[in-house]
């Protein structure tokens, strides 16, 4: 049973527009399962399992786990890179690189309803649009140590790839749970904000 199923009925509407991308490295004061409960018991829009230094039978693992938390909340669970962890769990959803996704073989890609993948530029937004992506992770818009050194796209590149996409966009580098920067990529078009580091070390 999920450990936060008794919290305040009060759901902030901030957490419609986020997309919660898991990193079990950064929790800190729980353990990562319990993490996510307590992460999805805010109902945020839709959850990554991106655990990629996983083998794949340890990710098969933990997916199971997350997956029934993501049901019980109703949080839109996303496998990460593993196909077959998909396959096995009877998930009809992935989300990949475009690089993987360039690789997939269509009669691969035919199992998934749902595809995600990860776009740096308009070009590549171009190209997952006609490789039948279902939604695209674009960034990194604002400065985030994951990517120290590197500049950020900036808003500017958001708001182009949301014109140019025919699927839902998705911010992503530097986003924290705030009101005001949720509510920015939402008026540049996107659906919300992907976010790692604040969504593993929420209190």
């Amino acid at each position: 049973m999920p450990l936060f199923d008794e919290i305040d009925d009060y759901h902030d509407p901030m957490y419609d527009h986020i997309c919660v991308v898991t990193n079990r490295n950064l929790v800190k004061n729980r353990s990562f399962i319990n993490q996510i409960d307590y992460v999805c018991s805010q109902k945020p829009k839709m959850l990554i399992l991106r655990e990629k230094d996983m083998s794949e039978k340890d990710y098969l693992n933990i997916a199971a786990d997350v997956e029934a938390v993501c049901h019980f909340y109703d949080v839109f669970f996303m496998p990460h890179k593993f196909v077959d962890v998909a396959e096995k769990m009877g998930v009809d959803r992935i989300h990949l690189s475009l690089e993987d996704l360039r690789n997939m073989p269509r009669n691969v890609r035919s199992l998934f309803r749902y595809i995600g993948c990860s776009v740096h530029n308009l070009d590549e937004v171009i190209e997952a649009n006609h490789l039948g992506a279902s939604y695209l992770v674009a960034g990194h818009i604002y400065p985030t140590d994951c990517k120290k050194g590197l500049q950020p796209k900036g808003t500017s590149f958001l708001k182009s790839a949301c014109v140019v996409s025919d699927c839902p966009v998705w911010a992503i580098g530097g986003i924290k749970p705030d009101h005001a920067q949720i509510d920015e990529v939402v008026e540049c078009g996107a659906a919300g904000g992907c976010i790692m580091s604040g969504m593993m070390e929420l209190e």
